[in-house]
């Protein structure tokens, strides 16, 4: 099973809100995920746009879980750095 941290779309069709999941690779988009590891709301000020738990996300980096270009974008402008 190949895991991917990716996000999960929530919301109506012109106010979205993301949360930041780790799935399985196989499962579809707004599938069941396993853990929701933060959220992402576009349309908030730029601050209070992404939070996330670090730890969390470092745990499952470290087990093999690998983030979409997408996430690994919002983590890095958070200065999250991944190795």
């Amino acid at each position: 099973m190949s895991v991917k941290i990716r996000m999960k779309r929530f919301g109506t069709t012109k106010k979205p809100y993301y949360r930041v999941v780790i799935m399985d690779t196989l499962k579809p988009r707004d599938g069941e995920a396993l853990e929701e590891v933060g959220l992402y709301h576009p349309t908030d000020k730029e601050e209070t746009q992404f939070t996330f738990n670090e730890e969390r996300i470092r745990e499952w980096i470290n087990k093999g879980a690998v983030p979409s270009d997408t996430v690994r974008r919002l983590l890095n402008k958070k200065n999250f750095r991944i190795k």
